[in-house]
């Protein structure tokens, strides 16, 4: 894909004999661009849809401000590799199809669809083993641009090795929007082993956190706690199934915890702040042998006592990463009303507004901001 430098209002039409979009390039920390580029082509058992709504994920914001795991540093390699169009919380309608797309993917033109954010290879021990979403070569969506970009674009190159979805037209733009982040949500609760008797805390309320308190609410666990120092978002994950909501600002959060536990902790912690004091907030709170369920994405290192983890508790602890597998849950949850995007969809910007959007889903102004290349087709 050649890049261009940006011609207003030439989104989806044509210079010479090239076709050409709107999109947003990444071409370094805090040097994003509005250009023009060349739109896309369908290879072989390739599709390429137009998109309807990208939502921007924490990890966008603060690969946007340069933060080194993205970037690199301190003997760190960069994971980015620009230019490269950025967006990963995407869907859109089939436009084109390559040779044999139809067939492979079970799709045909004017479907709605998503893929999930990783396209694996589809040729390492994990993929062949079923783990793809641990893929050795690991490449994202809006991140590399030597296999696709990302989704904050007129039009997006779905590659043969994509794991793509369709989604039901009766689920609303806003709900499909976040297929992506709450399909992590579910990955990262099914992690935590969630019973019946289990007092379950979840430290963080921002979108991932909100789509999390949806989907342990529908495990019924005993008790069911949200942390967050926003009250209006507490608000929102009552209203979600949380039985108890603590500000940490204001109230001894782990004194609470304890009271509700007979002392002994919560069984289940699940860390979805990005920020270091929620893991060490977690492994004070947590009883012993729980389960400490790790999802974040950290712009800083975080430093805690690990003799916490096994001489004094013998702690569980796990990671979550992406959603594998658990895309039809989400899609299939939507459509029977379980969950929803309702309060958690704050804004929608249009993708000349990108610059506004990625400022305001980096502040507490909003809970999940989507871009909009285009007026809905619904």
């Amino acid at each position: 894909m050649t890049y261009h430098g940006f011609e207003k209002g030439l989104a989806g039409s044509a210079i010479g004999q090239i076709a050409v979009m709107q999109a947003v390039v990444c071409r370094g920390p805090k040097d994003y661009r509005l250009e023009t580029v060349e739109r896309p082509k369908a290879g072989p058992r390739e599709l390429i849809i137009s998109i309807e709504a990208c939502g921007i994920c924490a990890s966008d914001c603060k690969c946007y401000s340069g933060a080194k795991m993205f970037w690199g540093g301190e003997g760190q390699p960069a994971y980015v590799k620009p230019p490269v169009i950025p967006g990963h919380e995407f869907f859109g309608y089939v436009e084109e199809l390559g040779e044999g797309a139809a067939e492979h993917f079970g799709v045909k033109k004017g479907d709605r669809v998503i893929a999930e954010q990783i396209v694996p290879c589809d040729k390492c021990m994990f993929c062949k083993s079923g783990k793809y979403w641990m893929c050795e070569v690991h490449n994202i969506f809006g991140f590399q641009r030597l296999v696709a970009d990302g989704g904050m674009a007129d039009y997006m190159r779905l590659p043969a090795t994509s794991r793509v979805h369709k989604i039901p037209e009766e689920i609303s733009l806003e709900d499909a929007a976040i297929i992506e982040p709450f399909a992590c949500a579910i990955h990262t609760v099914n992690r935590g082993d969630i019973q019946f008797d289990d007092v379950v805390v979840i430290a963080g309320a921002g979108p991932l956190g909100l789509m999390m308190v949806q989907a342990v609410h529908l495990k019924t666990p005993k008790k069911l706690v949200v942390i967050d120092l926003v009250p209006e978002r507490l608000a929102l994950a009552k209203t979600f199934g949380a039985d108890v909501v603590i500000n940490p600002k204001t109230e001894d959060a782990e004194a609470i915890v304890r009271g509700l536990t007979g002392g002994y902790g919560c069984d289940v912690y699940l860390e979805t702040t990005g920020v270091p004091a929620g893991v060490t907030q977690g492994l004070n709170m947590i009883r012993k042998l729980g389960r400490f369920v790790e999802f974040s994405v950290f712009g800083a290192d975080t430093t805690a006592d690990w003799s916490i983890i096994g001489d004094r508790k013998e702690l569980d602890v796990r990671g979550a990463h992406l959603g594998p597998y658990c895309y039809p849950v989400v899609i299939d949850l939507m459509a029977r009303g379980l969950v929803t995007s309702q309060g958690i969809v704050t804004h929608n910007f249009p993708l000349s507004d990108w610059e506004k959007a990625i400022a305001v889903a980096n502040s507490l102004d909003s809970i999940k901001v989507l871009l909009r290349p285009r007026p809905s087709r619904i």
